[in-house]
Formats: structure tokens, sequence, C-alpha cells
């Protein structure tokens, strides 16, 4: 008869010497199943979860190094874009320096031309006038003669030689 839970109590209470644990063949049996359900265990729970886990760090670690390549080839984009764009700027820039020059050059030609039409008409207009006015003396000489000569007359009441 196997000792109960009670029996072990009173016995250790008591004073007997009923051990603790006993060891006996269903020790064997125990192991028997642990293996069983270790090979089993391992077989259907233990290898399949280590798997799956291998396949996930390796999955990450694959994005993580795809995201790092990705963010390399962006970067590398970035700065041909920049340099791009820089060497745009420094083109637009020496094109509008050409623009300005060539505008510059035109606005002085246009001027200058402008001026020497104004001269050439100004010398035309002065050469006219001097022209008109030494043609009008002439006509005017004699008359201006006679209205001076006339206006003495009427100042002085008498003839001037």
């Amino acid at each position: 008869m196997l000792p109960t839970a009670l029996d072990t109590v009173v016995g250790v209470a008591t004073g007997s010497t009923v051990p603790l644990i006993d060891i006996d063949w269903t020790v064997l049996i125990q192991a028997g199943l642990f293996g069983v359900m270790f090979l089993v265990g391992n077989k259907l729970l233990f290898q399949p979860y280590l798997a799956l886990r291998e396949r996930r760090i390796a999955g990450i670690d694959g994005a993580r190094a795809e995201a790092e390549q990705m963010s390399a080839e962006a970067d590398g984009k970035l700065a041909d874009y920049e340099g791009k764009l820089s060497k745009a700027r420094a083109s637009a820039a020496e094109e509008q320096r050409k623009v300005r020059a060539e505008a510059a050059a035109h606005e002085r030609e246009v001027t200058e031309r402008g001026r020497a039409t104004a001269q050439k008409a100004m010398d035309e207009a002065t050469t006219r006038v001097r022209s008109q006015t030494a043609a009008a003396r002439k006509e005017l000489a004699p008359q201006a003669d006679a209205i001076a000569r006339g206006m003495v007359k009427r100042i002085l009441n008498r003839e001037v030689a």
C-alpha cells in the first residue's frame, strides 16, 4: 500500500522513516514520457518556432539593409540633383551677366547714335540759322539804314549826313 500525504506528514511528525520522495520504476516511465514529449515538442513546436524566428530576423535584416541601400541611393541622387542645380544656377547667372553686358553695350550704342544724330541736327540747325541770319542781315541792312535815318530825322528834326 502506498503512503498518502497525510501518512507522510504523520510519519515525519512521529519520527518514522518514510521517505518524502519515493524513487521506483515510475521514474523510468516519467523519463521516457519526458523524452518522447521533448522529441515531439522539439519537432512540432521548437524547430518551427526557431525557423520562423530566423526567417523573421533575416527579413528584418534584409529590409534594414535594403532601407540603408535606398537611403544611400537617395543621398546620392540628392547630391547629384544639388550639383546639377548649382551648375544650372551658375549657368543662369553667367547668362544673365552676358545679357546685361549686351544690353549695356546696346544702350551705349543707341545713346551714342542718338547723341550723334542730335549733334548733327544741332550743327545743321546752327548752320541754317547762321546762313539765314546772314541773308536776313544782307536783306535788312539797307532797310535798317533807311529806318535809322528816318528815326534820327524825327528825333532831331533835321537830316543827318
